[in-house]
């Protein structure tokens, strides 16, 4: 009994983090597909990011009180670091992600955010002097050629709206790789948990005050089903992914939860099938294929 106890208990904990990882994709995932529900109200980006924000501001303030307590005051430059952090990775990259999905299907736009990883690379190629291998290479490679076959795809489909939503989710996709490399020493010294919940905070106060400094207060008055669907952004979409993946990553470590996160191209594509009615074609399956090879060798390498 002693010998198998152990192995049993470190494969329930593995287990149980691969579900948190594999659950916190999915629900981020899932932002885009709600989302696309809402601009059926008549509601623009501004007014989407800013009610999803409102909505979450509680939970990550108490995160952030909670983790305050205790902790080591932070220095003005920590500070000045947290609010660019805030509005690069989380205002920033979130606002042109809405805006694109305003002309682009669901899938496409998870397809281009989950290219981050290879932007991460890539800046820390031409600006930090990295060095990259051929096997990288070839990853990089595979994964853009398959969101190129689906953009393709979604060009001769959609018109050129297709290519101003692409930008601006590509925009979106560089911005958070900006963020997490720019993250890196810092979390070391406030901590991940703490680093997030303040950051968020920054993101949330930056996208209310935008709304109100962009669009009249009686914007506001909305739908019954906007403030439903805004609620379940906030919380499902937004808050417990961003928990239940810093749990993932604690129990199984961060490569293997970057790995397991690449069911989110997967579950947007039949979730926007499901819900939206949007197509899913072989072509499409195919270029998901190859941006999840790609992105899969990448990870197995940088791991």
């Amino acid at each position: 009994m002693p010998s198998t106890s152990v192995p049993l208990s470190a494969r329930q904990t593995f287990l149980a983090g691969l579900a948190l990882a594999i659950a916190g994709a999915v629900l981020f995932s899932a932002k885009a597909i709600v989302a696309k529900l809402i601009y059926r109200y008549g509601v623009d980006a501004v007014t989407l990011i800013a009610f999803r924000m409102l909505f979450a501001l509680p939970f990550f303030a108490a995160v952030a009180l909670w983790k305050a307590k205790g902790a080591a005051p932070l220095t003005n430059r920590e500070r000045a670091q947290i609010v660019v952090l805030g509005l690069l990775g989380y205002y920033l990259s979130s606002f042109l992600d809405f805006l694109g999905l305003q002309y682009i299907s669901a899938g496409l736009e998870r397809l281009i955010l989950f290219l981050t990883p290879s932007f991460v690379l890539l800046i820390s190629v031409f600006f930090l002097r990295k060095k990259i291998s051929a096997t990288e290479w070839m990853a990089l490679g595979t994964a853009y050629l398959g969101t190129v076959l689906v953009f393709l795809h979604d060009v001769r489909l959609g018109g050129a709206g297709v290519w101003l939503g692409g930008a601006f989710v590509l925009g979106s996709a560089v911005s958070y790789a900006s963020y997490l490399l720019l993250s890196g020493e810092l979390v070391q010294r406030v901590g991940s948990l703490r680093l997030v919940a303040y950051a968020m905070c920054v993101s949330s106060v930056a996208c209310i005050v935008q709304f109100f400094l962009l669009r009249p207060a009686s914007m506001l008055v909305q739908p019954g089903a906007v403030y439903g669907l805004s609620l379940f952004n906030a919380v499902f979409c937004t808050v417990f992914p961003v928990f239940l993946t810093m749990e993932a990553v604690s129990r199984i470590g961060a490569p293997t939860a970057s790995q397991a996160g690449m069911i989110g191209p997967v579950s947007t594509l039949f979730l926007g099938a499901l819900i939206l009615g949007e197509p899913v074609t072989g072509i499409q399956l195919a270029g998901t294929a190859l941006v999840l090879a790609g992105i899969y060798l990448l990870t197995r390498k940088r791991a």
